[in-house]
């Protein structure tokens, strides 16, 4: 039995292929987002960068993707069944793949902290409750996208220190006229405020930035996790470059709340092996 497992976002698929004895084979490719592209983008894209590495028709497919939606599932099935020939397919969202990953079959609350966030419920089998993410406008609290709109907008209405204010934006070489352009004019601000990420882990021992950093982390768990009955006792786990990058500052929001931090891990693909490898079906 082969089972090819995926777990996509918008901006990069990982993709791992398995039998009985394990892992048979890893790679990456671009981002898959059922909702925002076209079946027939999704089938070139799948045959671009997955169909060079298969040699035979997989057992079966378990697909866990940003944007699958119980609407706009149907149409990434479709295309991974012409791209592969596979009849047993399953397509999910990277929640529950999140859920399976980080929880395995135990309850728990799972969070994803990426370019955006989001969080649900798990009984150990399915998502029982989900706080709606809401998008960086609206919401997307402990996201990149978030904390690159409150560092940006915090620093360029000085109140961040002067000096940090002049460092980031020689690091940068932006001005405030061009994060206005890229906030406002460009195509997916969402991940130009992500990308600021790294300069603010930089400077993150600067008390200001370590302030607006664990603030930032300690909104996503009181307007999100919190909202969960028995949050109080259960593990709370957490995947994405957010959440190991600034471990320590989530740590922190972590212990003011009162709350148990579970499993905290980069991918979730690590997880989603064991949880299939346990069960393939």
């Amino acid at each position: 039995m082969i089972t090819l497992i995926a777990d996509a976002g918008s901006t990069k698929t990982d993709w791992c292929l398995m039998n009985e004895r394990g892992t048979v084979a890893r790679q990456s490719g671009a981002g898959l987002n059922a909702v925002l592209m076209t079946e027939d983008d999704i089938v070139e894209e799948l045959r671009r960068t997955l169909s060079p590495h298969l040699t035979s028709v997989p057992t079966a497919i378990r697909f866990y993707g940003a944007g699958c939606t119980p609407e706009a599932s149907p149409r990434m099935l479709s295309a991974l069944r012409r791209v592969t020939g596979a009849v047993d397919i399953e397509v999910m969202s990277d929640l529950l793949g999140a859920a399976r990953a980080l929880c395995g079959r135990r309850p728990g609350v799972a969070c994803i902290l990426g370019t955006g966030s989001n969080s649900c419920l798990y009984d150990g089998e399915r998502i029982v409750d989900h706080v709606p993410s809401l998008g960086y406008v609206l919401g997307d609290e402990g996201s990149g996208a978030t904390l690159g709109r409150r560092f940006v907008g915090d620093l360029l209405k000085r109140q961040l220190p002067a000096a940090l204010c002049q460092a980031f934006l020689g690091e940068t070489g932006l001005s405030e006229a061009e994060v206005i352009e890229r906030v406002y004019r460009r195509p997916l601000p969402n991940r130009f405020l992500a990308s600021l990420s790294p300069h603010i882990a930089r400077h993150r021992d600067e008390p200001a930035v370590h302030r607006l950093i664990v603030r930032h982390l300690r909104d996503f768990l009181q307007r999100n996790v919190c909202q969960y009955a028995g949050h109080e006792r259960l593990p709370i786990h957490f995947t994405g470059s957010i959440a190991t990058v600034y471990r320590s500052e989530l740590d922190e929001a972590m212990r003011e709340l009162g709350l148990h931090t579970g499993v905290v891990m980069k991918s979730p693909m690590e997880g989603l092996i064991t949880y299939h490898a346990e069960s393939p079906s």
